[in-house]
């Protein structure tokens, strides 16, 4: 949590794959915004994006009370939409400790730990082989 101009800020960081997201939730109407730009436009209205980075914020039924400010970088729109989310979730817990239960059995405090299996040699991807020849 921060103060700052007079405004408390509450602070989470979320990681997807590749992807890092430095979330500040501030109380405001329920705007997103990703990297300085509106958060439909930057997730390209895709719902199920956008409906997921808002999902913390609707278990609780705090839809409409914070702005999310985003940083977001690496990884791709699905990485950043879902290291979002567990940002959220992170500042969320840090605004009430009670709201760490229902957050935690919707499982948005887990952070995912897939990530890209990594190329092996004489392969073409990480278990592509190349095409078999008898002859």
């Amino acid at each position: 949590m921060q103060a700052t101009e007079g405004r408390v800020v509450y602070m989470g960081t979320g990681r997807r794959k590749s992807a890092v997201a430095r979330v500040r939730l501030v109380p405001g109407n329920g705007q997103l915004t990703i990297n300085g730009k509106p958060g439909d436009l930057y997730l390209q209205f895709n719902p199920e994006y956008l409906s997921a980075t808002r999902a913390p914020l609707e278990t609780l039924g705090l839809e409409g009370e914070y702005d999310i400010l985003v940083n977001a970088h690496g990884g791709g729109l699905t990485g950043q939409a879902d290291a979002v989310r567990l940002g959220v979730a992170r500042a969320l817990c840090q605004l009430d400790p009670d709201n760490r239960k229902p957050l935690k059995t919707e499982g948005y405090l887990t952070r995912d730990p897939r990530a890209k299996e990594r190329k092996k040699y004489g392969l073409r991807k990480a278990r592509k082989a190349p095409q078999f020849s008898k002859r």
